[in-house]
C-alpha cells in the first residue's frame, strides 16, 4: 500500500519551493513539490503558473507544519555565532587538532 500524502504548503516560485522540500526532507520528512511546468520553464514567481505546492505523506503532516511553522518565525536561522564556531572546528580538524 502507497502512502497518502496531503498538501502542506504553497509558495511562489519553484528555488523557494525547492528549498523548502530540501528543508523538509533534511528533518527526514518524505516530501515532494508539484508545479506547472510552464511555471519552471519561463521562472514564474506570481500567479497560478507562478505557485508551488509542497505535499508530505499524511503521518507526517503535523511534524512538518510544525517545523514550517517554526521557518516562517525564522527559529530555524543559524546563528552567525554557530557558524563561526562550526568554521573553527573544519579548520582544526583539517590540522589534525581536535
Amino acid at each position: 500500500m502507497e502512502p497518502e500524502y496531503e498538501l502542506a504548503y504553497r509558495v511562489t516560485g519553484h528555488i523557494l519551493a525547492e528549498s523548502i522540500t530540501a528543508l523538509l526532507k533534511s528533518f527526514g520528512i518524505d516530501a515532494y513539490l508539484i508545479q506547472e511546468s510552464a511555471g519552471i520553464t519561463y521562472g514564474l514567481t506570481i500567479g497560478p503558473l507562478g505557485e508551488a505546492r509542497i505535499y508530505v505523506r499524511a503521518d507526517q503532516l503535523e511534524d512538518a507544519k510544525r517545523l514550517l511553522d517554526q521557518m516562517e518565525r525564522g527559529e530555524l536561522q543559524v546563528e552567525q555565532n554557530e557558524k563561526q564556531d562550526d568554521k573553527k572546528e573544519d579548520v582544526n580538524s583539517e590540522d589534525g587538532e581536535a
